[in-house]
Protein backbone atom coordinates (compact mmCIF):
# COMPACT_ATOMS: atom_id res chain seq x y z
CA UNK A 1 0.00 0.00 0.00
CA UNK A 2 1.18 3.89 -0.82
CA UNK A 3 2.03 6.03 1.47
CA UNK A 4 -0.96 8.44 0.44
CA UNK A 5 -3.42 5.83 0.23
CA UNK A 6 -2.59 4.40 3.93
CA UNK A 7 -2.88 7.69 5.20
CA UNK A 8 -6.43 8.04 3.59
CA UNK A 9 -7.91 5.08 4.45
CA UNK A 10 -6.19 4.78 8.14
CA UNK A 11 -9.18 3.22 10.70
CA UNK A 12 -9.15 1.89 13.54
CA UNK A 13 -9.77 -1.83 14.06
CA UNK A 14 -12.98 -2.52 16.02
CA UNK A 15 -11.58 -5.74 17.80
CA UNK A 16 -7.80 -7.61 18.11
CA UNK A 17 -6.40 -10.57 18.86
CA UNK A 18 -3.54 -12.37 18.58
CA UNK A 19 -0.30 -12.30 16.71
CA UNK A 20 1.25 -8.74 18.03
CA UNK A 21 3.54 -7.28 16.11
CA UNK A 22 7.17 -8.66 17.33
CA UNK A 23 10.30 -8.75 16.08
CA UNK A 24 12.01 -7.11 13.15
CA UNK A 25 8.07 -5.49 12.37
CA UNK A 26 7.88 -3.92 15.86
CA UNK A 27 10.81 -2.55 15.43
CA UNK A 28 10.00 -0.87 11.95
CA UNK A 29 6.73 -0.21 13.97
CA UNK A 30 9.15 1.70 16.46
CA UNK A 31 11.53 3.36 14.20
CA UNK A 32 8.72 5.21 12.57
CA UNK A 33 7.11 6.48 15.40
CA UNK A 34 11.04 8.10 16.29
CA UNK A 35 11.08 9.92 12.97
CA UNK A 36 8.00 11.80 14.12
CA UNK A 37 8.68 15.41 13.62
CA UNK A 38 9.31 17.39 16.66
CA UNK A 39 10.51 21.05 17.06
CA UNK A 40 14.18 21.35 18.31
CA UNK A 41 15.17 17.92 17.83
CA UNK A 42 14.00 17.07 21.21
CA UNK A 43 12.98 13.78 20.84
CA UNK A 44 10.35 14.37 23.51
CA UNK A 45 8.51 10.80 23.08
CA UNK A 46 9.31 7.19 25.07
CA UNK A 47 7.45 4.38 24.06
CA UNK A 48 6.23 1.34 27.41
CA UNK A 49 5.03 -1.96 26.00
CA UNK A 50 2.75 -3.93 27.85
CA UNK A 51 2.24 -7.29 26.78
CA UNK A 52 2.14 -10.65 27.96
CA UNK A 53 1.35 -11.19 31.62
CA UNK A 54 2.15 -7.80 32.06
CA UNK A 55 -1.03 -6.67 30.45
CA UNK A 56 -2.88 -8.58 33.69
CA UNK A 57 -1.04 -6.13 36.17
CA UNK A 58 -1.47 -3.60 34.23
CA UNK A 59 -4.88 -4.39 35.33
CA UNK A 60 -4.37 -4.29 38.41
CA UNK A 61 -2.99 -1.05 38.01
CA UNK A 62 -5.88 0.33 36.24
CA UNK A 63 -8.31 -1.20 39.00
CA UNK A 64 -6.67 0.36 42.07
CA UNK A 65 -6.58 3.77 40.50
CA UNK A 66 -10.13 3.49 39.52
CA UNK A 67 -11.13 2.73 43.06
CA UNK A 68 -8.93 5.92 43.64
CA UNK A 69 -10.74 8.14 41.95
CA UNK A 70 -13.76 6.88 42.07
CA UNK A 71 -14.78 5.15 45.60
CA UNK A 72 -17.48 3.08 45.88
CA UNK A 73 -17.47 2.18 41.69
CA UNK A 74 -19.23 -1.15 41.58
CA UNK A 75 -17.59 -4.74 41.07
CA UNK A 76 -18.73 -5.31 37.47
CA UNK A 77 -17.12 -1.27 36.54
CA UNK A 78 -14.11 -2.69 38.35
CA UNK A 79 -14.30 -5.66 36.33
CA UNK A 80 -14.64 -4.57 33.00
CA UNK A 81 -11.72 -1.58 34.16
CA UNK A 82 -9.74 -4.78 35.14
CA UNK A 83 -9.61 -6.49 31.57
CA UNK A 84 -9.24 -3.61 29.29
CA UNK A 85 -5.36 -3.98 28.62
CA UNK A 86 -6.77 -7.96 27.49
CA UNK A 87 -8.25 -6.23 24.91
CA UNK A 88 -5.00 -6.15 22.58
CA UNK A 89 -1.81 -8.48 22.71
CA UNK A 90 0.44 -5.32 22.95
CA UNK A 91 -0.10 -2.19 24.32
CA UNK A 92 2.39 0.42 23.36
CA UNK A 93 1.86 3.72 26.00
CA UNK A 94 3.19 6.68 23.91
CA UNK A 95 4.68 9.37 26.41
CA UNK A 96 6.10 12.69 25.81
CA UNK A 97 8.77 13.52 28.04
CA UNK A 98 7.66 17.29 28.17
CA UNK A 99 10.69 19.50 29.27
CA UNK A 100 8.80 22.12 31.30
CA UNK A 101 9.79 25.88 31.04
CA UNK A 102 12.09 25.05 27.56
CA UNK A 103 13.91 28.22 26.66
CA UNK A 104 12.72 27.81 23.23
CA UNK A 105 10.03 24.85 22.74
CA UNK A 106 6.95 25.33 24.16
CA UNK A 107 5.63 22.51 26.41
CA UNK A 108 2.51 22.24 23.50
CA UNK A 109 4.86 21.47 21.08
CA UNK A 110 6.23 18.31 22.26
CA UNK A 111 2.97 16.68 23.47
CA UNK A 112 2.13 17.61 19.80
CA UNK A 113 5.51 15.51 18.64
CA UNK A 114 4.21 12.45 20.89
CA UNK A 115 0.99 13.01 19.14
CA UNK A 116 2.90 12.94 16.01
CA UNK A 117 4.76 9.43 16.86
CA UNK A 118 1.37 7.64 18.08
CA UNK A 119 -0.36 8.59 14.42
CA UNK A 120 3.17 7.15 13.28
CA UNK A 121 2.71 3.95 15.24
CA UNK A 122 -0.55 3.76 14.44
CA UNK A 123 0.43 4.35 10.47
CA UNK A 124 3.27 1.81 10.38
CA UNK A 125 1.29 -0.94 12.30
CA UNK A 126 -1.75 -0.59 9.55
CA UNK A 127 1.11 -0.62 7.07
CA UNK A 128 2.55 -4.06 8.45
CA UNK A 129 -1.15 -5.49 8.28
CA UNK A 130 -1.81 -5.34 11.71
CA UNK A 131 -4.59 -3.11 13.43
CA UNK A 132 -4.54 -0.53 16.57
CA UNK A 133 -6.54 1.21 18.55
CA UNK A 134 -5.72 4.74 20.11
CA UNK A 135 -7.51 4.63 23.50
CA UNK A 136 -7.32 7.15 26.23
CA UNK A 137 -9.45 8.10 29.19
CA UNK A 138 -9.02 8.60 32.61
CA UNK A 139 -5.90 6.60 33.51
CA UNK A 140 -4.48 9.05 30.92
CA UNK A 141 -4.00 11.17 33.13
CA UNK A 142 -3.54 10.21 36.10
CA UNK A 143 -0.55 10.74 38.18
CA UNK A 144 -0.55 7.15 39.62
CA UNK A 145 -0.70 5.36 36.41
CA UNK A 146 2.20 7.13 35.28
CA UNK A 147 4.07 6.12 38.16
CA UNK A 148 3.34 3.01 38.31
CA UNK A 149 4.48 2.90 34.51
CA UNK A 150 7.97 4.17 36.10
CA UNK A 151 7.16 7.73 34.47
CA UNK A 152 7.97 11.10 36.02
CA UNK A 153 4.68 13.47 36.95
CA UNK A 154 5.44 16.00 34.12
CA UNK A 155 5.73 13.41 31.71
CA UNK A 156 2.02 13.27 29.57
CA UNK A 157 0.88 10.08 28.18
CA UNK A 158 -0.39 10.53 24.73
CA UNK A 159 -2.78 7.17 24.45
CA UNK A 160 -2.26 3.57 25.05
CA UNK A 161 -2.01 2.01 21.22
CA UNK A 162 -3.54 -1.26 21.15
CA UNK A 163 -2.22 -3.61 18.76
CA UNK A 164 -2.72 -7.02 17.19
CA UNK A 165 -4.30 -8.70 14.41
CA UNK A 166 -7.86 -7.62 13.50
CA UNK A 167 -11.05 -9.59 13.71
CA UNK A 168 -13.98 -8.42 12.39
CA UNK A 169 -14.71 -6.37 9.67
CA UNK A 170 -13.21 -3.31 9.91
CA UNK A 171 -15.42 -0.44 8.88
CA UNK A 172 -14.11 1.93 6.29
CA UNK A 173 -14.18 5.79 7.22
CA UNK A 174 -17.16 7.95 6.61
CA UNK A 175 -16.70 10.49 3.72
CA UNK A 176 -15.99 13.98 5.56
CA UNK A 177 -17.63 16.94 4.37
CA UNK A 178 -14.20 18.81 3.52
CA UNK A 179 -16.29 22.18 4.04
CA UNK A 180 -16.54 21.75 7.79
CA UNK A 181 -12.92 21.44 8.37
CA UNK A 182 -11.21 22.99 5.72
CA UNK A 183 -11.11 27.44 4.83
CA UNK A 184 -8.82 29.18 2.86
CA UNK A 185 -7.53 32.59 4.57
CA UNK A 186 -7.43 35.11 1.85
CA UNK A 187 -6.06 38.10 4.51
CA UNK A 188 -6.54 39.66 7.66
CA UNK A 189 -10.57 39.97 8.73
CA UNK A 190 -11.62 43.43 9.21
Amino acid sequence: MDALNLLKTRTSAPMLTEPAPEGATLDAILDAALRAPDHGKLRPWRFVLIRGAAREKFGDVLVETLKAREPGVSDAVLQKEREKPLRAPLIITVVATVQKDHPKIPEIEQILAGGAAAENVMLAANAQGFGAQWKTGAPTYDPKVKAALGLKATDEIIGFMYLGTSTGPVMPGKPMDRSQHIVEWTGAAA
